[in-house]
This record gives structure tokens, sequence and C-alpha cells, in this order.
């Protein structure tokens, strides 16, 4: 449990500060770049690229913000914040100079470099936000989450620049192709931050990123169970284990269901990368079907029996052997609420191994070690034997199917709602669904208490969580979409109604609040000027 899980967090949070600051940093180093190599220059419209989306993530998180395009080599401090509504302006004005400048049409070898497919991506972004942002309002309480549209122009603008990102690019590999780490920069990936593993200057072990070590359970240390590391502070969500229906293949492409023992070597180590986690990917498919087994986890839909008839199908891959195999203590679970159903293959200290079967309550079970799903998506198949910082897999920001869903959620506010069905179906269709007659046709399977109703605007928000999990769009989504303590009031475990959201002032923290430090430093803002809540 976090203050983000508790919504307590407060000026002086350390990953805020660093989340504005870093932003921050990002603007004044592409300003640098504008200034030395010049606004119309090609390293000077990429940098205008990158200062924009610095923009868009900091008003998604802080609202109004100091919005500076000089080049920061003095010691001048005094930046005070800039409305909301002029933020949108100028980057909206910047961002359709720079569609209309010299950028190629689209980026054919997916270097990380800005293309005008990915200007027109984060402008349908940008204009998504504003609509919502100056053009819509709470209609009733927040818990309530209904809104009025007040315009439908920005939401208009944010659809026409979608289609121009998507680029008439049909969504036809399969979600795990698309997601694959051997199918880096696909056709489908629009603008993503560049890591390369072979002929990295500095020290390889510790120069990745560690996004393929975040949202999963806790397995244990690398160096004894064989398994990547991971923290189980963001394991599924009650919510996110009911969000997927039977038949989305979107499931198994974004878990890893099955993970594969490994034998220790002659040290009593895990062997790394053709056993163990990295089998999956490394190791010849007709050796996979003979490998040993550690861990099996079973979305809902499942039923008992179905899982003990694949435990008995495959006996001879589930292999309890403390002096063979890093993970002795074999796991198989059906993820249900409200308990988990845990088969477990354990060998006592005489050799002698057996089958226990329990149910166990999800708080339990998210506690323990072993237990949930880990999210696959991020991993890179090269990974060394380390425990995190070791990803090289290119951090991916913008692709196709979420222009889809950008263009289906702008088409709905915009009230063309037969052309929003259409994108949501086109991503549901990939994913293996049947296509929706209307949105009133959507049921979600997750279970809801209370005067919680299915609304339009949460097929969209639930198509983006299974289409993005693990993205980093959600709080974004919520916020953006006036949803924010309506979800959290209904899902979370901490949150038991919209007065856990608000400050000592009685107002809800809609956004985050500007960091102690900043106010401190920039004499252009005071505390009057801090965000409501804080």
């Amino acid at each position: 449990m976090s203050d983000f899980d508790t919504y307590t967090f407060n000026t002086e949070n350390s990953t805020i500060t660093s989340l504005y600051a870093d932003l921050y940093k990002t603007i004044n180093l592409s300003n640098g770049v504008i200034y030395y190599a010049g606004a119309d220059s090609q390293l000077g419209q990429e940098a205008r690229f990158l200062r924009n989306y610095g923009y868009y993530i900091l008003t998604q998180h802080f609202g109004a913000v100091p919005y500076i395009t000089d080049y920061i080599n003095s010691s001048e401090k005094n930046y005070p914040r800039t409305p909301l509504d002029e933020v949108y302006k100028e980057m909206i004005v910047d961002l359709n100079d720079l569609y209309n400048g010299s950028l190629s049409d689209i980026d054919i070898q997916r270097e990380g470099r800005a293309s005008k497919q990915a200007v027109a991506a984060l402008l349908a972004k940008v204009y998504l936000a504003a609509g919502w942002d100056l053009d819509t309002s709470l209609s009733g309480s927040a818990t309530d989450g209904s809104y009025t549209v007040n315009g439908t122009t920005n939401f208009s603008q944010a659809a026409s620049w979608a289609e121009k990102a998507i680029l008439d690019i049909p969504l036809n590999m399969s979600f795990e192709e698309k997601w694959s780490p051997f199918n880096e920069g696909n056709a489908e990936e629009i603008f993503s931050i560049q890591y390369e593993r072979n002929g990295y200057p500095g020290d390889i072990i510790n120069g990745g990123h560690r996004m393929q070590n975040c949202f999963g359970g806790y397995y244990g240390a690398y160096d004894a169970s064989g398994i990547k590391g991971e923290s189980s502070e963001d394991c599924q969500s009650q919510k996110s284990m009911y969000l997927f229906e039977k038949g989305d293949t979107r499931y198994d492409a974004t878990y890893m269901m099955v993970m594969y023992n490994s034998k220790k070597d002659a040290n009593g180590k895990p062997t790394w990368g053709t056993e163990g986690y990295y089998a999956y990917y490394n190791a010849y498919p007709a050796d996979l079907e003979k490998m040993a087994i550690c861990k099996a986890y079973f979305p809902y839909y499942y039923t008992e029996a179905e899982v003990q008839a694949w435990i008995d199908a495959h006996e001879s891959q589930l292999i309890a052997d403390k002096d063979k195999y890093a993970n002795a203590d074999v796991r198989v679970s059906l993820l249900t609420l409200p308990q988990v159903t845990v088969w477990v293959y354990n060998q006592d200290d005489q050799g002698n191994a057996k089958w226990t079967k329990s149910k166990v309550a999800i708080a339990d079970y998210n506690a323990q070690t072993s237990n949930g799903a880990c999210v696959k998506k991020f991993d890179d198949a090269a990974s060394d034997f380390t425990n995190e910082n070791n990803d090289y897999r290119n951090i991916v920001l913008f692709h196709v199917s979420d222009m889809y869903l950008i263009a289906a959620e702008a088409y709905l506010m915009a009230g063309q709602t037969a052309q929003a069905l259409e994108k949501i179906n086109a991503v549901r269709g990939r994913a293996g669904l049947p296509a929706l007659a209307s949105f009133s046709a959507y049921q979600p399977e997750y279970a809801t208490t209370g005067n919680f109703t299915i609304k339009d605007i949460d097929l969209i928000l639930d198509e983006r969580a299974r289409e993005l999990y693990a993205e980093g769009h959600r709080w974004m989504d919520l916020r953006r979409t006036k949803q924010l303590v309506r979800y959290n009031v209904q899902f979370s475990e901490y949150i038991s109604d919209e007065n856990a959201m608000k400050g000592g002032d009685g107002n809800i923290r809609w956004y985050r609040p500007i960091p102690t430090n900043e106010i401190s430093a920039n004499t252009g803002i005071s505390i009057e000027d801090q965000n409501p809540g804080y």
C-alpha cells in the first residue's frame, strides 16, 4: 500500500517532485536544442515535438503550469503559471506548424525520431484533453461521474488528428506479435524511447530500464528462483482480474500465464535465459513442451475442473525437486474472487512431494510470494542474470491501436456514436471478440456495487485498460474523463467515498500537487497558486 493507493500523497512526495522536475528538464533541454540548432532545423523540429510532449504530460498531471519556450541558462526564477487554455492553445499552434513543416510523413525505420505521424498522434491527445478540460463540466457529483458537453470543436479536431495518426494502418497483427520482443519497430509503433543493448557504452547491467520488472507478484530473489525480479506493489487489481472476458487474446498476450522452472548449475544457481522465466522466449517450442513448469496462472473464466485437467495433462512437467530445480514449490492458481484457488506441489525435507489445494483470500494471496500473474508485454528476452534495470526494449509512447481508441473517444464526445463504435469494434476484433451492436450492448464481467451503472464512457475506458494495460495511461485517462473519483470509490479497496480524495480545504484532488521545492524556488508561483486539495 502506498500514498497513491490511499490518496494521501502531499506536496513533498518524491515521485511527484521527480516527475515535475524531469519533465521541465526535458523541456529546457529541448529549448536548448532549439536555441542552438534553430526552431526549423530537423533537430529543432524534433526538439519542439519533445517539448510539447513534456507539456502534454505536465498538463495532464498538474493542470496549468509555467509555459516556457526560452532556453534557461541564467539565474532567472520568475515563471508564473500559464492558464491551462493558453497552454493548450500554444501547444496546438506549435504542433500544427510542425505538422506542416519538413518532418517526414512516417518514420519507416521507427528509430525514435519525430515524424508527422507522431505529431498527429500528439495533437489528437492534446485536442482530446483540451475538449474534456475546457468544454465539459460535471453535471452531478464526482462520485456519479456524469458530465455535460458544452462544445465539440476540440473533440472533432481530436478525431481528425487521430485518423491522420492511424494512416489507414489496419490492426491485422496479433496482440502477442505486436508486443513480441522480436518485433520491435513494427507497423503499429508511432513513437518510442529508444534503448540499445548491443554497443551500450556503460555498465550494461544497469544501463536499461525496469519496465519488465513492474506489474506482477513477488516470486522470490531472481538469483534463487530463475524468475525476473518483481515487486507485488503493482500486482493485479481486483477489477483487472475480471477485466478480460473469455476469448480475449489480449489476456495471455499481456500476462505470463505459465512460467518454466530452471535447473540449478554446479553452484546451485538457476540456469538463465534458455531455462526459467525467459525460456518462454528463448527455448525451442518442442523443448518447452517437455520443460519443467514451476508456476501457472489461470483467469477467472476457467473452472476448477478445467485447471485440474490441465494439471493432470502436464503432470510430467510439474516437478518438485529441491536438488535439481530452482523452484521446488510448484504452484498453480485460479484467479477468482473473493478467494483464489491455489494448487501447490511441494517437496518436504524427506524428498516426498504431494499436491495440496486451498482457498486464499485475495488480500492474503497478493501478500504472499509466488502469487499473481505478471505483465510480459515489456519483457526483454536477452536480459542478463540480474534483478532489474536490464530491460533494453524500446518504450512505446504512441502506437496505432491507442489512436483507434483516442479516435473512438473523440467521436463519442463529438456525438458521432457510429464512428466511435466502428473504431472500438476494430480493436475488439483484433482481440478475437465479437463486434458490439451498440454502446449499451456492452456488459463487463467485473462486479459493481451501489449505484454504479455502466455508461458509454466506461466502454472506452475498459477497452483502453485492456489494450494499454500497464503503459502508464490509466490515471490520466480517469482524470481526463472526470471518472477518477467514481472509479476509485467503486474499485479501490482504500477509497470508501469521495471525501478520501479531498484535501484539508475540502476540494477534490483532481491534479497532482505543485511540488514544495518548485514553489520555494520559483518566485512566479506562491502558495496561493497551489492546486485545490493541497
